[in-house]
């Protein structure tokens, strides 16, 4: 099967003690799927997980998504700060094989445009590599207006990039570890690719399907 035949398959971690435990509703993996719903133009499946900060249980549910579900890209959001309950950067690293630091440094460029505490954030990104599958997992911030603005960068009032968002990268990174090619919708996101890599742009509708 060639990988133009593959299903995107994405999954989203959210990572929270009270709201996996019922105290509160999860906003992360709403917005997140909000956002991937109006950013990709290709079609995908989502596989959505709520889990507490549990390091053996973050371990094991990108594991799982990755090897098992056949992921190609993993979102997690939550558990990246200094606390000592924030251990999904921890747990990301350990299930890598190929450490993405540019992920993690853009997005703390974009968030110190609005708070100076965006030093204390840990996000990582890592390629978990199988003998036949390779995925990239990024730990993204856990509230919905800095996981946009992580992703999709920053715009004046004329839509004009002020500082670029990591999505844009993701494509073609999903492309160089052996992953679909993935398009998306420029007034969002435009995906970035050196021209040897770029295909002609095709009219799909995006779509959505809940696990």
């Amino acid at each position: 099967m060639t990988s133009k035949e593959v299903e995107l398959v994405i999954g989203l971690v959210s990572v929270s003690d009270r709201a996996s435990g019922g105290v509160y509703e999860d906003k992360g993996i709403p917005a997140l799927q909000d956002w991937l719903a109006s950013a990709i133009t290709t079609p995908f499946r989502i596989e959505p997980r709520l889990i507490p900060d549990e390091r053996e249980q973050i371990e094991k549910t990108l594991v799982e998504l990755v090897d098992a579900q056949g992921c190609h890209l993993v979102l997690t959001t939550g558990g990246t700060g200094p606390a000592r309950r924030d251990v999904t950067p921890e747990a990301t690293l350990a299930v890598g094989t190929k450490e993405m630091p540019g992920f993690g440094e853009q997005m703390r460029q974009i968030s110190l445009r609005f708070v100076p505490t965006a030093i204390l954030s840990r996000q990582v990104a890592v390629i978990r590599e199988t003998q036949d599958h390779a995925a990239l997992i990024m730990n993204l911030p856990g509230q919905p207006k800095a996981i946009k603005e992580t992703l999709e960068g920053l715009k004046d009032a004329d839509g004009n990039v002020l500082v670029g968002g990591i999505f844009a990268a993701v494509p073609y990174c999903i492309d160089l570890i052996g992953g679909p090619y993935m398009e998306t919708d420029p007034a969002i996101t435009r995906a970035w690719r050196p021209k040897n890599a770029q295909r002609p742009a095709t009219a799909t509708a995006p779509l959505q399907d809940q696990a």
